[in-house]
């Protein structure tokens, strides 16, 4: 596998965190049906993926910033480049014993990500991409879906839980959506649906109320796959909004067109 210095301990660091998860995983699928435990289980187990991961980065380029889901932020001595790491998406996936979840491992550099990994250990995809260098899945190149008619198209997004206040725009968008395309998906890790449009899996992708550590590395790997995206106000940052659109170049601007008809 060809790639950076970074790239190749960002891989070093998400497989070894891919490990410890795969290894919790086995344990709370024992305790999904239990009515004590499970949750508080999992968060350790997510705290300890991201010790894994943060030990290997800072201990390799020990000047970077950090920002991590389950850590405050670290300013590096070196301002302009910083990790952003979720070592864990898909939490509740996890610990309902369903196995689609992933590490995210991004590197920012002067406000721009550079380099990217999504690790989905209980498949053994490994989904990653450097500014111009294209986007991979292990050893083989990916790109975006060759579709162009949206009634052909597959599409995911995330869906509201308990306590959010999106769940009226999530349904003007899946109404507005699904009488046009061939469905829409909601599979409970932001980072692997951008993976998947990269890959060509799903056409496009869209979500509301992120954070950066949901999508920076997914969002390099779609367009180094030559996948287009950008905030769902399309004058933002999708980083800095928490907001994002994407999809393959045929279907973007109608796609993006209907969520943001609103």
């Amino acid at each position: 596998m060809q790639g950076s210095a970074n790239l190749n301990v960002m891989i070093k660091a998400a497989r070894a965190a891919g490990r410890s998860l795969v290894k919790d995983f086995r344990e709370v699928e024992n305790l999904q049906v239990s009515s004590k435990g499970a949750g508080d289980f999992v968060s350790r187990a997510d705290i300890r993926a991201e010790e894994i991961i943060r030990e290997i980065l800072m201990e390799a380029r020990p000047n970077y910033g950090w920002v991590g889901e389950e850590s405050k932020p670290v300013e590096g001595k070196d301002p302009t480049r910083r990790w952003i790491v979720d070592p864990l998406d898909g939490t509740t996936n996890f610990l309902h014993g369903l196995p689609h979840w992933s590490v995210s491992i991004a590197l920012e550099h002067r406000g721009e990500v550079v380099s990217g990994v999504v690790f989905d250990p209980a498949k053994g995809e490994l989904f990653w991409a450097e500014k111009g260098a294209g986007a991979w899945m292990n050893d083989g190149r990916i790109r975006v879906s060759g579709r162009t008619k949206m009634i052909e198209a597959v599409f995911a997004t995330g869906l509201p839980f308990g306590g959010r206040g999106d769940l009226p725009e999530t349904l003007r968008d899946l109404a507005r959506l699904l009488p046009a395309t061939a469905g829409v998906r909601r599979w409970g890790s932001a980072a692997l649906d951008l993976a998947y449009v990269a890959a060509g899996r799903y056409d496009g992708y869209w979500e509301r109320r992120l954070n950066a550590w949901d999508m920076a590395a997914g969002l390099l790997i779609v367009r180094e796959a030559g996948g287009f995206v950008e905030g769902i106000r399309p004058e933002e940052n999708p980083l800095e909004a928490g907001e994002i659109v994407c999809g393959n170049e045929a279907l973007f601007e109608r796609f993006a067109g209907i969520i943001r008809s609103a």
